[in-house]
């Protein structure tokens, strides 16, 4: 039997407005800070950092290339020696301070060992590039105090120059002091001009040295159009160059309000500072810085601590100072907003398991009604199959009673024809007094034959509605016991008191009189077969439970 779950309203409306609020919780997600260009920077530079271990691993495998082919130099071949300790101390240079340092020093070593002047100064020059990326302003200057300009050839006093350029412009940032920042300011404008004046034109020194100077004189404007000539996708400069112009624009960028354009920047700086294995850098700590000032304190967490790495790394210790101003900043903001991420989760985590609770309670609810239904599903099925029986069984009744009332008619209607003949014969006789052949028309009466045909009736009758009664009665004996008719019969004694019980009639003293017996025989005739059966207790239930047959229209 199928039914539909019944839910209470007051129940639908719960679970309705549940469903709601979970799809609110489900919807809540953070709102994006940057533009989709930012955002997939970002990702950029994130794929770029975790291969952070492939591109440090080329670098380092190309030092170790180099150091084989210097420990391979044979030691009176000093020219080969020097270019191959130049090159060591450019993948150095960046990358790491220490190692640079040592390979100066073999230049220097070398320089005074074939007696050339110019190439003792211009690792001086080397020398000076390391010590302020180092942070070592007044070592800087030393270094570069003794260098004698005229004796470099442009190439190296063009370096010279840019390197007084950086040391100059690096100290009055880092200064930023009202009285002693203008004058290096000045000093560093006047060393580049001299280094623009021995680029070649339209070269890419030429471009970036005279869009640092347009920068130092505070026109970022100019700046920012030589220096993005350098940054298109075709243009053929290194990636640590690429790394330097970019962070200078992000900065100007910055500095001139236009924020999404300066992140961008730092950003593209920061990925090719990575790829290029660039310890000693910028860009990194300015994205921190500008990620942290726009609320973006996760991102801006982890990389000024990947800048704080680099910056151990390499030894700069000017980067150390700068970082370490901003990282507990970065470092608290960072520890606050996850206790407000906690608190919030464990509100979430509250407001879910309330959520649950009310499911729980809910289903339990649920299931609860779905018991009663499937109770109250079971009782209609019992009382379902009660009425059936009971329709069957007055199906059955209705259809005995058809076939004994029809046979009723059909034997009384008999004695009726019979008894009108009777009273025709006796009126006839006695309006002719002839009473002695009265007598003989009663003799002629044979009630033992009447009774045997009415026993036939019966019998007939009963199996038509109750066909399998003999078969189904003596299948409760064992074969020694059972009862069949004889041949001329159609139901014996034994079996017509059991077909009088099947029909209905239980009382010993009315089948008694029907078979014209005793009440004691009746009763000596039913304990005795009982007796014999199979299960004497449940033997006339047995019997009551034998089915009729509808007869065929």
């Amino acid at each position: 039997m199928l039914f539909t779950p019944i839910i209470h309203p007051s129940v639908a409306t719960y679970m309705k407005l549940l469903l709601r609020v979970l799809l609110v919780l489900l919807l809540i997600s953070p709102v994006a800070a940057f533009s989709k260009q930012t955002d997939s920077l970002l990702t950029a530079l994130k794929t770029a950092l975790s291969k952070k271990d492939v591109y440090d691993g080329a670098k380092q495998s190309r030092i170790q290339k180099l150091r084989q082919q210097y420990q391979n130099t044979p030691p009176g071949d000093h020219t080969r020696q020097y270019e191959l300790c130049l090159e060591l101390y450019e993948e150095y240079k960046s990358y790491q301070y220490d190692s640079a340092y040592v390979y100066v020093n073999k230049l220097k070593d070398i320089s005074t060992a074939i007696n050339d002047m110019s190439r003792a100064y211009y690792s001086q020059i080397k020398l000076g590039f390391i010590l302020l990326s180092s942070g070592m302003f007044k070592e800087t200057f030393d270094v570069m105090r003794v260098i004698n300009p005229r004796v470099l050839n442009d190439s190296m006093r063009k370096e010279y120059y840019f390197i007084m350029y950086r040391c100059n412009s690096d100290l009055a940032k880092y200064n930023s002091d009202k009285y002693f920042t203008p004058h290096y300011i000045s000093g560093a404008n006047a060393y580049i001009d001299s280094a623009i004046q021995l680029t070649a034109p339209r070269s890419v020194e030429r471009i970036y040295y005279t869009g640092l100077k347009h920068v130092g004189e505070n026109d970022n404007a100019a700046g920012a159009a030589e220096l993005g000539k350098l940054i298109g996708p075709k243009t053929d400069i290194s990636m640590h160059l690429r790394a330097m112009v970019a962070c200078s624009l992000g900065q100007m960028f910055i500095n001139n309000g236009e924020k999404e354009k300066g992140l961008d920047m730092l950003i593209r700086s920061a990925i090719a500072d990575v790829k290029s294995s660039t310890k000693e850098t910028v860009a990194l700590f300015s994205l921190a810085e500008q990620l942290y000032k726009t609320g973006e304190v996760k991102d801006a967490y982890e990389f000024i601590q990947l800048a704080k790495a680099d910056a151990d790394f390499y030894g700069a210790r000017q980067r150390k100072i700068q970082i370490g101003a901003i990282l507990p900043v970065i470092a608290a903001e960072e520890l606050n907003n996850s206790e407000q991420q906690k608190r919030k989760i464990l509100g979430y985590l509250a407001a879910i398991t309330a959520l649950a609770s009310l499911v729980i309670i809910f289903l339990v609810m649920i299931y609860k009604q779905l018991a009663k239904l499937k109770h109250k599903e079971k009782v209609i099925e019992e009382k379902n199959t009660l009425l059936k029986d009971i329709n069957y069984k007055l199906g059955e009744d209705a259809h005995i009673k058809e076939e004994y009332i029809g046979q009723f008619f059909k034997v009384i209607s008999g004695y009726i024809l019979k008894l009108e003949k009777l009273k025709m014969s006796v009126d006839t006789k006695l309006s002719i007094k002839k009473y002695d052949d009265i007598r003989g028309i009663m003799n002629d009466i044979n009630i033992k034959k009447e009774r045997e045909v009415l026993y036939h009736s019966f019998d007939h009758i009963f199996l038509k509605i109750f066909p399998n009664f003999i078969t189904v009665f003596n299948s409760q004996f064992e074969e020694k016991d059972q009862i069949w008719p004889h041949e001329h019969e159609v139901l014996n004694t034994d079996l017509r008191i059991f077909a009088l019980i099947r029909m209905g009639i239980n009382d010993n003293e009315t089948i008694a009189k029907i078979l014209e017996y005793s009440v004691n025989t009746i009763y000596v005739y039913k304990m005795r077969i009982k007796a014999k059966a199979k299960n004497p207790e449940q033997f006339e239930q047995c019997i009551m439970q034998i089915k009729a047959v509808e007869p065929v229209d």
